[in-house]
């Protein structure tokens, strides 16, 4: 960084506002100090060369200034994102995402490896062209992306063991009788419990698990593993656990419901 406090930065920009008559706020996602928020002076003037930050662009920025709201001075473009706006599944799980950022990563708060794995998700989002009409795949990489940015943030979904007796949860896989128990409040219990309101079985547990994976959990087909009750039934677990444990509904995943119910 210079005298004046020029330097470089990189980041996703999850958010922009109007600033003033002819500026822009924008909020970028980073590497080194999480969420920073910057003025783009000029960005809403016609043929501004500082109009390119728009939400879900990669972006290379140089800026500069001392106070704690510095400007731009430069913008280049790394990658932009504004395809996913081509359907409103697309659309929707992109925004699951940046609402769970807010969320989970803060001013000035490094977060290792969490810009990268929205990157990573974004790009699969962005990449995979819906089929057919009830093609569910959308649906599964939201709810893996927000799995995983959870477990980076440190509020992981401890599906591997009981939160009554930290013993490992580890399904029988073809017992139908056996089940678990799921609470928003604390997590999976291997016992009964007069506080949960969800019975998983234990091929919705395996497939819970499995979702900390880097990859989608497929068949042998190439098929997506599990039927769309099973993937809107984990939609829920999703929807509570952020809500009870971040105290914030995501409209976002109400969306994705209302599109796959």
């Amino acid at each position: 960084m210079s005298g004046s406090g020029e330097c470089r930065l990189e980041g996703l920009c999850i958010k922009t506002s109007p600033l003033g008559e002819n500026d822009r706020l924008i909020t970028i996602l980073t590497d080194e100090q999480g969420i920073v928020r910057l003025a783009v002076p000029g960005a809403r003037r016609p043929k501004s060369s500082l109009a390119a930050a728009t939400p879900l662009t990669y972006l290379s920025l140089q800026i500069f200034g001392k106070r704690n709201l510095k400007s731009v001075r430069q913008i280049k473009i790394l990658k932009s994102y504004s395809g996913l706006g081509k359907n409103i599944e697309c659309l929707a799980a992109a925004q699951a995402i940046t609402e769970l950022t807010f969320l989970l990563v803060g001013n000035n708060d490094k977060q290792q490896n969490y810009l990268s794995c929205v990157l990573a998700h974004l790009d699969r989002i962005y990449l995979y062209e819906i089929s057919k009409e009830e093609d569910i795949k959308i649906l599964s990489m939201s709810i893996q992306s927000l799995i995983h940015l959870l477990a980076i943030g440190g509020i992981n979904l401890p599906i591997h063991h009981c939160c009554k007796t930290g013993e490992p949860i580890i399904p029988p896989l073809g017992n139908w009788e056996w089940s678990c128990h799921y609470l928003p409040s604390e997590g999976f219990s291997s016992m009964e419990d007069p506080q949960s309101n969800l019975k998983i079985n234990a091929s919705e547990v395996a497939l819970l698990q499995r979702l900390l994976f880097p990859e989608l959990p497929i068949k042998s087909n190439g098929e997506l593993l599990g039927p769309k009750k099973v993937w809107l039934k984990i939609l829920f677990i999703i929807e509570t656990w952020i809500s009870t444990q971040l105290e914030k509904d995501l409209s976002s995943l109400k969306m994705l419901r209302e599109i796959y119910s």
